[in-house]
């Protein structure tokens, strides 16, 4: 029946049927009675005017074990190696990171009016006719392989909502990576499998023709939500998939009338629960791994009325510059089973140089959820009582810490601000503000507004308080202010999970309308409120009315949508913003 239901998934546009699928690797030596059911079986199964690709049997690698993959990708891939510590290293070809121009989503008359189209949106359309040229493009490469690699796993860790994806690949590196970045059936549960919720075709070896509609490279990663159907081609970097069937889940959960959200999420040893929303650099990752504290987990989470449960089964961390001291979960995670994407090694001890950019600045780990030691097993949760959002502000103008009314979290979730450093390659020396609709508006399938509503409303039943944490800079912008010490950041969001901050009083912030806490145990007074670090307070107010210009402006994005028949809820988020 796995065999039957893999066929049916490989079908393309002119065969209905698959090619004659077959357990196990060609390579392996097989004893005679085997060679000859398999010669009977192909005796018996040809009929004429069948296609020659039917000619042939494709071997099924069906949910190996990393062991069985490692030796796969050793044999057969080149570049992929050992390193000293167990975990398997590979290269993701031409393609280091992910391709957001090259993403598409088939529009049509079901979700025309669903999903965020125009402006400031990430989904870019396709028609069906093009998805389905790329279909058959990629189905027919998998099926002119020798073998290819299946695996069946869920998303979302809560089993009511639970849902089963297909992944049909051609390298073991692949197949690892989403075993790694997926929730793993049991045997028993792979038996019951049956028919997934989404299958992904990545034929990411094989180029997509750059004559076709709509194609502007060779690479092309195409998302058709009816057919329930992602194909890749053109690129072999493996963060496709796992982003991609982020989106999916994007569209799936609200329609469940359940919230997706791009967050790190931990839990305390009372089952008070915490999501941290931030762009790179903010300090997600960090504050949301805490030694004292339970990990859901680092990435992506579904916030039900069963509470909050994370969405996937594995950990996708960044490995740049990594080391023990900063990052020892990390670290020692980098064990037998872990994918390492693009870094550099010794030849001899096969010892890795995490600072070694030559590849790529992306270098990724990518390693079971189970690798981390605090991990709460179920990643499930309560409903959370603190939403934290991070923003690390090179401008040097909000406060460390601001308690925000429930429509100033949807205000700065929508914007999802952070500052980054500006390079010096092009002459620009002040800090460059940064917006992601709800922290993630790569993965965003639905208007932001849409997200924020459905978080306010949580917040508003379970009673969870929204902040805003400034981890960025303080005394002035990047270059004459200092950025903010990690022990007091961390201060803040003890006293944040501990409620001490509940019962401060508060003073509101100009401009902003922040509400700072008077007092926090271990933090001198005077850094809460940022004017009082700056020694120009002239030179405090031009760059906090600067920054307040550029979230006008990034917030008309969205001041024209109306959820319902009215612009109530988005007139109401924009009162929040900035005077």
């Amino acid at each position: 029946m796995q065999l039957q239901s893999i066929s049916a998934s490989l079908a393309s546009l002119t065969r209905e049927t698959g090619p004659m699928v077959v357990r196990g690797d060609p390579d392996k030596k097989i004893d005679g009675s085997e060679t000859k059911l398999e010669h009977e079986k192909l005796h018996y199964t040809l009929q004429p005017n069948i296609s020659d690709s039917a000619l042939k049997f494709t071997h099924i690698l069906y949910n190996l074990s990393p062991a069985e993959l490692y030796e796969q990708a050793i044999k057969f891939e080149k570049g992929s190696f050992v390193t000293s510590t167990g975990a398997l290293a590979t290269l993701s070809g031409a393609k280091t990171g992910r391709s957001p121009r090259d993403k598409r989503v088939v529009r049509d008359e079901q979700n025309e009016d669903e999903l965020w189209w125009g402006k400031g949106s990430p989904n870019i359309e396709m028609d069906e006719h093009t998805f389905l040229v790329n279909r058959e493009r990629a189905v027919d490469y998998l099926n002119s392989l020798e073998k290819v690699f299946v695996n069946d796993l869920f998303l979302n860790w809560d089993p009511e909502h639970r849902i089963k994806v297909r992944i049909i690949s051609a390298r073991a590196y692949h197949s690892l990576f989403m075993y790694n970045m997926c929730i793993r059936p049991t045997l028993e549960e792979l038996e019951d499998f049956g028919t997934p919720d989404f299958t992904i075709y990545n034929a990411g070896q094989f180029p997509c023709n750059r004559y076709t509609h709509y194609m502007t490279s060779s690479t092309s990663i195409d998302l058709n939500l009816q057919r329930k159907e992602m194909v890749i081609l053109g690129t072999q970097y493996a963060g496709e998939m796992k982003k991609g069937l982020f989106s999916v889940m994007h569209y799936l959960m609200p329609q469940r009338g359940i919230l997706s959200v791009h967050s790190g999420c931990n839990m305390g040893k009372d089952g008070d629960v915490a999501l941290f929303f931030g762009l790179s650099g903010t300090g997600k990752t960090t504050l949301s791994t805490d030694p004292n504290r339970y990990l859901i987990g680092d990435d992506e989470h579904c916030w039900s009325d069963n509470g909050v449960s994370n969405i996937e089964g594995g950990c996708y961390a960044k490995c740049i510059d990594l080391s023990q001291e900063k990052e020892p979960d990390i670290w020692n995670a980098i064990k037998f089973g872990t994918v390492l994407e693009n870094v550099v090694f010794d030849e001899h001890t096969r010892e890795v140089y995490y600072e070694d950019r030559s590849v790529t600045e992306n270098t990724r780990a990518c390693y079971p959820i189970e690798y981390i030691p605090n991990a709460k097993i179920p990643c499930v949760g309560p409903h959370p009582k603190n939403v934290i959002l991070l923003a690390c502000d090179a401008f040097g103008v909000l406060p460390p810490i601001s308690k925000l009314t429930l429509p100033q979290t949807m205000y700065h979730f929508i914007s999802g601000y952070t500052a980054l450093i500006a390079g010096t390659e092009d002459g620009i020396l002040e800090p460059q503000a940064t917006f992601s609709a709800c922290f993630g508006a790569a993965f965003i399938m639905l208007h932001p507004t849409q997200y924020a509503a459905m978080l306010a409303e949580r917040m508003r039943r379970h009673g969870a308080t929204g902040w805003l944490v400034n981890t960025g800079w303080s005394g002035g912008s990047y270059g004459v202010g200092q950025r903010m010490k990690l022990a007091y950041t961390r201060k803040i969001i003890d006293a944040i999970h501990n409620g001490s901050l509940l019962n401060a009083k508060y003073e509101e912030t100009p401009v902003f309308k922040l509400q700072i806490p008077d007092y926090i145990d271990g933090i001198p007074s005077h850094i809460l409120h940022p004017e009082n670090t700056w020694s120009d307070v002239k030179a405090y107010r031009e760059t906090l009315e600067k920054l307040a210009g550029l979230f006008k402006k990034n917030f008309e994005n969205f001041s024209d949508y109306k959820i319902g028949n009215d612009s109530r809820l988005t007139q109401e988020i924009m009162e929040a913003g900035p005077l």
